[in-house]
């Protein structure tokens, strides 16, 4: 039998135990979800949207399918996905009430509350039956996650046979001259813009940390 009291994990550059990681990465987005979206844009220079829509054209969502949009946050992938599958259904899972807060104040002004629904909860150990749901999909979460492949085994436990799971995030860019670039504005720029714009400056470096520190593809 195996003692996992003394597992660690990355939190940005620092290792923590294990049974940290959730409660900061909570508090992470906790203290940034009013202004998440906002930062998503400044930061990505809008590019963040582009790469959502490139994931849905590679999912190709079919009306009627249900998602489960884990790490979902404020819903920006659950909102494409119904836009392209017609009457289909998201539910959107995120750690932070605060996040899933936000979302359902984007559902209301756009009309499509009855399409989702918003639970709180752990990518590692799913709240929902054997083959529900016809999509998994993550964006930019799973770094987030204390066990990855925890997270994985729960999105194929939660799948219907022939569902699709779908991960976005980051890598490392292939041309050296390029990642150094992209260090600096990282690094230096983000978060001073997560001072400015959310008042919160080590939320901001926690995240790019993270991106720094997740294995490449």
């Amino acid at each position: 039998m195996t003692d996992d009291s003394n597992r660690t994990t990355h939190f940005g550059r620092e290792t923590i135990p294990e049974g940290e990681k959730a409660g900061r990465v909570q508090g992470v987005f906790n203290s940034v979800a009013s202004k998440y979206d906002v930062m998503n844009d400044v930061m990505s220079v809008g590019i963040h949207r582009l790469w959502k829509d490139a994931m849905m054209d590679w999912l190709a969502p079919r009306p009627g399918q249900r998602l489960l949009d884990v790490a979902g946050g404020t819903g920006d992938i659950s909102f494409r996905f119904l836009k392209r599958a017609g009457h289909g259904h998201a539910t959107v899972l995120d750690l932070t009430e605060p996040m899933l807060a936000e979302g359902r104040k984007r559902a209301e002004a756009a009309q499509m509350e009855g399409s989702l629904d918003w639970v709180v909860g752990d990518a590692m150990a799913l709240p929902f039956e054997d083959n529900t749901f016809d999509v998994y999909t993550i964006s930019f979460g799973i770094r987030n996650v204390t066990r990855p492949q925890d997270a994985l085994n729960e999105a194929f436990r939660v799948l219907k046979p022939g569902g699709r799971l779908m991960v976005l995030e980051f890598s490392q860019l292939p041309n050296e001259g390029l990642q150094k670039l992209y260090d600096l504005y990282s690094f230096n720029v983000i978060p001073r813009m997560g001072q400015l714009i959310a008042g919160d400056r080590d939320s901001y470096q926690y995240l790019v940390e993270s991106i720094r520190n997740f294995p490449d593809q």
